[in-house]
């Protein structure tokens, strides 16, 4: 049998708490019981991740801002610098017409400078162009003084703007800390509900989520970010704003497989929203054996997608879905060795009929990021 396989470790999610790995490698008669249900701990990991997704963002604005207003406070500091050394010239300027004037008799009172003076239109010339060399000075100081003072007020409002983005900002980093540690603890209760599930060997029930723009399981629900190919509108198993990475490839072999690995692995965080490709019809939903909470869709054009190690579905047999169309949340059930989903297009129903997701995605107008594939 052809096993699927995830990885130790997820870079930039929430690292996983040592006693939370300990207890989920325990028999699951050992996990804590109790607690609520599949559909209330999956709501909650949603809500959760949707008011982290919008505290981040917001995080980020307020980085960006406060880094780009104490940048224009630098500058502004630089400007005022600047003024500064200009008015010490001036002032320098204006020193050295006043000593002029001291020596070419400058101090004398104009009549007694005309009577003394070898010629009387040079020393007017001389009387008139220091008179108008000073006053020119004069204003040039007066205007400097005064955009010194309109600096000096526009570098005090940069540095006040920028303290208070910092305090907004290191606010918003307490909040989303707070959050992600809530998100974090709620992902480890899902996971704990879905491995209790998977030990029963039966599904507790679909939890219908609040989808983007749409209802609980909304038939006709197409969600951005997809392609018009073959069939219709495509999209990722996941969305490129969770994050994920490209793990083991389809083909693949390795210690975690009985043979080769039958699809490919998307690293992502417990609870993040795992969507159909495409249009169809919900073909089964299980829960146990080697994938865990797996769903398998059969599209319009005959086409099937398998979405495994699922910590809870939102979809129910012969349920009708749309591109995009949430099916459930990421998880590690089955055989698993951390966070992921492990996808596959298949042509029937049954495991051995997969085919590389990879190409036959590019296929359908779908390209996928988030790295590179492990082989």
């Amino acid at each position: 049998m052809r096993l699927p396989h995830g990885r130790r470790s997820l870079p930039g999610s929430v690292l996983f708490a040592p006693a939370v790995l300990i207890a989920l490698s325990l028999p699951a008669a050992a996990v804590p019981a109790a607690g609520p249900d599949v559909p209330a701990v999956s709501t909650e990991v949603a809500r959760l991740l949707t008011e982290a997704s919008r505290v981040t963002e917001a995080y980020e604005r307020g980085r960006h801002a406060a880094a780009a207003q104490r940048v224009r406070a630098l500058r502004l500091q630089g400007e005022l610098d600047d003024k500064r050394r200009h008015l010490a010239v001036l002032h320098g300027r204006a020193g050295e017409v006043a000593r002029a004037q001291y020596r070419t008799g400058g101090s004398l009172p104009p009549a007694a400078g005309l009577l003394l003076a070898d010629d009387p239109e040079d020393a007017l010339r001389a009387a008139r162009m220091a008179r108008q060399a000073g006053q020119a000075v004069d204003r040039l100081v007066r205007r400097t003084d005064r955009a010194e003072r309109l600096l000096e007020a526009a570098v005090a409002r940069a540095r006040t703007a920028w303290r208070d983005l910092e305090a907004r900002h290191a606010r918003l980093a307490a909040v989303k800390r707070d959050l992600e540690a809530r998100l974090e603890r709620a992902r480890w209760r899902l996971q704990a509900v879905a491995d209790r599930s998977v030990a029963a060997g039966s599904c507790r029930g679909a939890a219908r989520l609040e989808q983007p723009g749409g209802t609980p399981g909304a038939a006709g629900l197409e969600q951005p970010g997809g392609a018009r190919g073959a069939g219709g509108p495509w999209v990722a198993p996941v969305s490129e704003a969770d994050g994920y990475e490209l793990s083991a490839g389809f083909d693949s072999t390795g210690k975690y497989w009985a043979h080769r690995h039958t699809g490919q692995d998307f690293a992502v965080g417990v609870g993040t929203p795992v969507r159909s490709i495409g249009a169809g019809r919900v073909h089964a939903v299980s829960c146990g054996g080697a994938f865990g909470i797996e769903v398998v869709v059969r599209h319009t054009n005959g086409w099937y997608s398998q979405y495994a190690h699922l910590a809870s579905t939102a979809v129910g047999p012969g349920q009708r879905v749309a591109a995009g169309q949430w099916v459930g949340q990421a998880g590690t059930t089955g055989n698993s060795t951390g966070p992921h989903l492990h996808f596959e297009v298949r042509l029937t129903p049954h495991l051995g009929s997969g085919v590389d997701p990879l190409p036959w995605l590019r296929e359908h107008g779908v390209e996928l990021g988030g790295g590179r594939s492990w082989r």
